[in-house]
């Protein structure tokens, strides 16, 4: 059974942000039971996990004497050696790996430094200046998602990783407004987190935070 690591404390009170989130989303949509081991934010510092994430971020992932880090590259190892996240065709498997990169090096980039804008540089002079550009390059990318979107489900087909992930990138902009502005794409996104192995995703990294919430 392969063991991932995570916060033990969410940082994000249980929104389902932190990039373990996708990886647990892959194990559910696959049907492969996994363990957590939670750390501190100290612990991921130490030369311990270091051993196993060189950055020192989460998650990462063993299975045997396999062990990966980066969210991105786990979710494609559990892809490629269980049914249901890729498509069998050869084109449409490339096409789906196209997508999860095209989520975390042309989305997520973009997405990742407005969120951090809105989270700690509120208090800055120059805020409020910087913050309309930084929307402003997210609209662009929403509305050339949403032109390829358009009145499909899913991004080339089927549900497969590449929707996985982009779902988990757009999620972050949940609380941002900008999604209310792409009805096709605040609709994408509705329909990944309406899936159960997404729910049970979800819950599994919730329960972290109520846990310690409680202790």
């Amino acid at each position: 059974m392969p063991t991932i690591t995570a916060f033990e404390s969410s940082p994000d009170r249980g929104r389902g942000q932190a990039r373990d989130m996708r990886v647990r989303w892959a194990l559910e949509e696959v049907g492969q039971p996994y363990d957590v081991r939670l750390l501190s934010f100290a612990a991921m510092k130490q030369p311990t996990h270091r051993a196993l994430h060189p950055f020192g971020q989460i998650p990462t992932y063993e299975d045997g004497d396999l062990t990966l880090f980066e969210s991105g590259a786990i979710v494609l190892h559990i892809a490629e050696h269980h049914d249901g996240l890729l498509p069998k065709d050869a084109n449409a498997r490339s096409r789906a790996i196209a997508w999860m990169f095209a989520a975390l090096s042309t989305m997520e980039p973009p997405i990742v430094e407005l969120s951090m804008a809105m989270l700690l540089e509120r208090d800055r002079s120059w805020h409020a200046e910087r913050l309309p550009g930084l929307q402003e390059r997210v609209r662009i990318r929403l509305g050339e998602l949403s032109g390829h979107i358009s009145n499909a489900d899913w991004l080339d087909g089927a549900f497969s990783v590449g929707d996985l992930m982009m779902v988990t990138v757009l999620r972050r902009l949940n609380t941002s407004g900008l999604l209310d502005e792409f009805p096709e794409i605040a609709a994408y996104v509705a329909r990944g987190e309406a899936r159960p192995a997404f729910r049970r995703a979800l819950e599994a990294q919730l329960a972290v935070f109520t846990a310690a919430s409680r202790s």
